[in-house]
């Protein structure tokens, strides 16, 4: 069965009001001058940049801001976060945002501690053997990145644009700071591209070849489960602690190891792989991404191991038939308006669409992804063709 190995070192702070403990958490671990790191302008419209930065003015925290992180965030503006970081003497970078925040602040703490080009760590030529100090803010249940080994970048300088990610445990920051009501004011539509994400990360880990610890699968349902129940209860009523609450936990849990905990790996990750062509060359929003390749993934390797499939349909929805089971989860998208299919994210592929895409995943050929089904160019091809309604 080989040996568990599960980290997840993150000090977690979850609450109502857990983003005013920031200057106390900074001080605690030692930050003098901190990066102060967010996306496009929502954290200033509500007030919570300002709030951050009275706290750290009044402890005598100096700081420096760099805004502008978008989603699938880029790689230009880490290079600007690395250099800023250098010259002004920081010692310390907080996230204050999402899941995009977050993984250019890891970037970002990677190419300060690695020195030389940081897209080196992204597309394999060096490892990551450090990083600077890294802690958040959260603004919206998504990715899982506050506690997760994990940091996607996009390549914006490069033609075509390349989307890659990596997982060291370095990726795991110091602190996090949860208060779902921070949360609330996230569009509809992140709202349920973040939903999405979440489950999304606790089906790639059930999905995997090996040994599957019951106990883990049944922790695996349950948060599936949970999302499904609290994701329409925020759309709904958007101010709602409890609904916001148990999503943002959700989004933590799926992500940190957990729903992995005990298997034979880590999971099979092809779905995201698969996506992350799509956000890169189209910016298509990850969530609405891998809503839309879901199901056809899921119907290709369906063969594969039929048991797991039967499980999951009845630990999830009661449902013995696979078939069915996966419907039901296409259902479930539609009903937070999620699209099933790649027309569904506004794309209009063709077969020479599906074949530059699946080149893409596997590095022109070099590669093939996933290991609950080992898929290859081709079987990419086809699942692309699937989800474009053309096979």
């Amino acid at each position: 069965m080989g040996i568990m190995e599960y980290y997840a070192p993150t000090h977690v702070y979850f609450g109502e009001g857990a983003e005013d403990k920031v200057a106390q958490v900074l001080a605690e671990n030692g930050a003098t001058k901190v990066l102060v790191h967010f996306g496009t302008g929502s954290v200033k419209k509500t007030g919570l940049l300002d709030r951050v930065e009275e706290l750290l003015d009044k402890a005598g925290i100096g700081f420096v801001e760099l805004g502008g992180v978008v989603p699938n965030p880029r790689v230009s503006l880490v290079r600007k976060g690395i250099e800023l970081y250098k010259s002004e003497g920081c010692d310390f970078i907080l996230a204050v945002g999402g899941g995009s925040v977050l993984d250019s602040c890891k970037a970002i703490g990677y190419g300060v501690y690695g020195g030389g080009d940081v897209w080196d760590f992204y597309c394999g030529k060096r490892k990551v053997e450090g990083t600077a100090p890294v802690g958040c803010i959260l603004t919206l249940s998504a990715t899982g990145s506050e506690m997760s080994d994990s940091s996607v970048i996009t390549n914006d300088e490069t033609d075509p644009v390349y989307k890659r990610g990596v997982n060291t445990d370095f990726g795991r920051v110091r602190f996090a700071l949860l208060d779902p009501m921070l949360t609330t004011t996230v569009t509809r539509y992140q709202t349920a591209c973040g939903a999405t994400d979440i489950m999304m990360h606790t089906l790639e880990r059930y999905f995997h070849d090996g040994y599957a610890l019951d106990f883990t699968d049944q922790l695996s349902f349950t948060l599936l489960k949970e999302v499904m129940k609290w994701a329409p209860a925020a759309l709904k009523k958007p101010n709602d602690y409890d609904a916001r609450a148990n999503l943002m936990w959700c989004g933590s849990l799926s992500h940190n190891g957990l729903m992995a905990a005990g298997n034979s790996t880590k999971g099979d990750w092809a779905c995201h792989q698969i996506e992350h062509e799509l956000s890169a060359e189209y910016d298509v929003a990850h969530g609405a991404g891998l809503a839309a390749i879901w199901a056809s993934w899921a119907r290709y390797c369906l063969d594969t191991d039929r048991a797991r499939f039967v499980k999951l349909g009845e630990g999830v929805f009661g449902e013995s038939d696979p078939e069915k089971a996966i419907a039901k989860f296409e259902d479930f998208f539609r009903s937070i308006d999620m699209p099933v299919d790649i027309k569904g994210l506004g794309l209009d592929f063709d077969e020479a669409a599906c074949r530059r895409a699946a080149l893409g995943v596997t590095f022109q050929d070099a590669r093939t992804i996933g290991n609950f089904k080992v898929l290859d160019t081709e079987d990419i091809f086809n699942i692309y063709m699937m989800a474009s309604g053309l096979k």
